[in-house]
């Protein structure tokens, strides 16, 4: 997914707080986040039209952190305190946006932003077969593992591998899964070392936005070139991937999870296939043939599976 960044938990709600009632219906707020994060890699996609792919993530990056300091100064929250911490959050900055954002760009030049929304849907399954290595606590169910099974047979499908892979750009595709993969790594490490650190989500992902920015400033600086000319409809795009598809993303997502729960709000990861599909060939006349929806269906059918409880009996 063009992923939000993680956060450790927020703090407890005091008891006598009254709950918070939302302006706009979390329903709403979950289509609009849909819609959001499906066209990124649309806009992913259009801006590399225009830019390398590092300047792209960079401005994304740069975007994205103002509109987080802008809801941070509203707000009146602090960033982190402590060396400590801000390591530990450079490096999830690195594993979930800095990195993942690049191999994104970089994969589409190379292939469709369809199949770079799909390959994103495999996340789930990344983090799963990591927890069940990194997190003792994550034991490997039969439920489980049917579901990575499932979901890594869909990528199959999704490749074409009974014709030999010969459907798809293979570079492109590894560094689209290597994107995803990233996600999972990145979500680990923050789990086991932010997680009930006492930090609000907003401060966490407004450091972690601005560290990964200066990282990529520092990666532009060295590996590309200042641009020579600044075409319009990839500067609006990548304006664009910043303001809304990063950091108002951020905003809505945090909001969401507040009010429906961790596990009601990340179900956005099985829709933003569908939308990025849709918008690629809608919009960029990319190609479909019949395997891609079909291994698309199946990797978001083994990602639910692997994430799913078992019912408990009685119930």
């Amino acid at each position: 997914m063009t992923s939000a960044p993680a956060a450790a938990t927020d703090p407890a709600t005091p008891p006598a707080a009254a709950p918070r009632r939302p302006v706009v219906d979390w329903r709403v707020r979950f289509t609009a986040l849909s819609v959001v994060w499906g066209f990124s890699f649309l806009l992913i996609k259009v801006g590399t039209d225009g830019f390398a792919p590092l300047q792209v993530t960079l401005g994304r990056m740069a975007f994205g952190s103002a509109v987080l300091v802008a809801a941070l100064a509203l707000r009146r929250e602090r960033l982190p305190r402590g060396a400590r911490t801000w390591g530990h959050i450079a490096v999830a900055a690195f594993f979930i946006n800095a990195l993942p954002f690049s191999l994104f760009a970089y994969a589409e030049l190379h292939i469709s932003s369809s199949l770079a929304g799909i390959c994103n849907a495999t996340s789930p399954l990344w983090a799963m077969l990591l927890a069940l290595v990194a997190l003792r606590e994550d034991r490997p169910t039969r439920r489980r593992v049917a579901g990575l099974g499932l979901g890594f047979a869909g990528v199959l499908i999704v490749l074409g591998a009974w014709r030999g892979f010969t459907g798809q750009d293979p570079l492109g595709t590894v560094l689209a899964l290597l994107a995803a993969a990233c996600y999972a790594v990145g979500w680990i490490y923050v789990r086991r070392t932010l997680a009930g650190s006492g930090h609000s989500h907003l401060s966490i992902a407004g450091t972690q936005l601005i560290l990964g920015t200066a990282q990529l400033a520092v990666a532009t600086v060295l590996f590309t070139s200042v641009p020579t000319a600044f075409p319009a409809e990839p500067l609006v795009a990548v304006v664009t991937l910043g303001t809304l598809g990063t950091g108002l993303a951020v905003l809505v997502q945090h909001g969401l999870v507040a009010d429906v729960g961790p596990t009601n709000a990340h179900t956005v990861t099985y829709v933003i296939p569908v939308i990025a599909t849709a918008a690629g060939v809608a919009l960029l006349g990319e190609e479909l043939t019949w395997n891609t929806p079909v291994g698309a269906a199946v990797i978001l059918a083994g990602a639910a599976l692997s994430r799913s409880s078992p019912r408990a009996k009685g119930t």
